[in-house]
């Protein structure tokens, strides 16, 4: 009898230790379903961005042709000359006045731009109402510019404005025009306040790229294009500010999560009252310019910090790339210099470069000629044309051709640990 009841006891164990299983497989599965909806709904967020930044980039690029065109004729292009220059003058002038530092004329130059063309055509629309197809048009040329030069002015802009404690203005202006890029302006791109003074300074240089930065790649293959569509998806939550929020929670940053939390507020607000007002309008003018800033912000994280050593992805000496190109809108490619003194105004850091060019060299840090950010995501990602930028790297040692691809590729080959991370999905 002591045997039976010891084998009923056994097999009641195992009933109960089956049923546990059982149990706890049904609770995971059902756990896993919201994952499962939410990276269904990011992945579609990344393809709607890929479309609304290709049908953006089809007026960007057209308007570059169009423009290119009219600067072959003569007078046309005399006429620009002598009203781009008297224009410069007025601006100089002008930024001697009202900014902290007139060295942040260009700043100034994009601000005035954008008062001037994309607000009142986004004013003039909600007044009429109806969507009308040549505002559109307008509205999109006067942000992006020909070949997205214009975005990207405004990327650099609002990058830099956001480690200006007090912002670009004066303080005779600042109470006005206090933060106008980020604050103002940037509604009008999609991005949301305080992605700049909050996410940017507080979060990205506190983590530089490394695996805890929401904008980390380094679990990404960066010459992979489904791998930077996954990317893509996962930077919705960046660009609505919902993971900040979720990084600056889990360690208890009370100051910065309400900054979040009011930033957020402010353009869902912005968001549901221009879609209230009229959905056609909204999608335009509103939905579009945010799908685009996903997908810009997305490339800008990629890139940036797109050659790191798996064996020492903290070191943003390695991880952080360098790029001059011909347009290089005050020295954005300067971006090492950037990480290791972000306070230093930019037209500094030319000479920041040749201070720290042993630390460079020692560190193996990448520089790139002849190239900015997006040509570097196209060659790099979706073209992989790693001769090309075997070519336009500039090694701190002699290195033939065979050497450079073979950096290359260790340097954008996926952190492991990181790997199986972004492999599962987490938000």
């Amino acid at each position: 009898m002591q045997f039976v009841g010891q084998l009923a006891q056994a097999d009641l164990n195992d009933v109960r230790k089956d049923t546990r299983s059982k149990t706890s497989w049904r609770a995971l599965r059902l756990a896993a379903i919201p994952k499962l909806v939410f990276r269904c709904w990011a992945v579609l967020m990344a393809l709607a961005s890929i479309a609304a930044v290709s049908l953006v980039g089809v007026l960007s690029f057209a308007f570059y042709g169009a423009a290119a065109l009219l600067g072959r004729v003569r007078p046309l292009h005399d006429a620009y000359q002598f009203l781009s220059r008297a224009y410069d003058r007025f601006l100089d002038r002008l930024g001697q006045e009202v900014l902290r530092d007139s060295r942040d004329t260009p700043a100034l130059r994009l601000m005035v731009s954008l008062t001037l063309t994309a607000v009142p055509i986004f004013v003039i629309q909600l007044v009429l109402g109806k969507p009308r197809l040549l505002l559109a048009i307008a509205f999109y040329l006067s942000l992006c510019g020909p070949k997205f030069q214009r975005s990207a002015r405004m990327f650099s802009a609002k990058h830099l404005e956001a480690h200006r404690p007090q912002g670009y203005f004066s303080e005779k202006y600042d109470k006005v025009f206090g933060r106008y890029v980020e604050f103002f302006l940037g509604y009008l791109y999609g991005d949301l306040p305080e992605l700049g003074r909050t996410v940017h300074v507080r979060l990205h240089h506190k983590e530089n790229g490394g695996p805890d930065d929401n904008a980390s790649t380094m679990g990404y293959d960066r010459t992979n294009p489904l791998h930077f569509l996954w990317y893509l998806s996962d930077n919705i939550w960046t660009t609505l500010g919902l993971a900040p929020y979720a990084y600056f929670k889990a360690r208890g940053d009370v100051k910065n999560q309400r900054r979040m939390f009011w930033g957020m507020t402010r353009y869902f607000v912005y968001f549901a009252a221009v879609f209230i007002y009229d959905w056609r309008i909204g999608i335009v003018f509103v939905l579009v310019p945010l799908l685009s800033m996903n997908f810009i912000m997305a490339i800008t994280s990629w890139v940036q910090h797109a050659f790191c050593d798996p064996e020492h992805p903290e070191d943003y000496f390695v991880n952080t790339v360098t790029v001059f190109d011909e347009v290089n809108f005050m020295n954005e490619g300067y971006h090492l210099c950037h990480h290791h003194r972000s306070g230093l105004h930019w037209t500094e850091m030319p000479a920041h470069l040749e201070r720290i060019r042993d630390k460079m060299r020692e560190s193996g840090s990448l520089v790139f000629r002849d190239l900015d950010f997006m040509q570097l995501f196209i060659e790099l990602t979706l073209l992989r044309r790693m001769d090309v930028l075997a070519e336009k790297l500039v090694p701190w040692e002699p290195m033939n051709h065979e050497q450079r691809l073979a950096l290359l590729a260790q340097r954008t080959k996926p952190a492991t640990a990181l790997s199986a991370l972004g492999e599962s999905g987490a938000l």
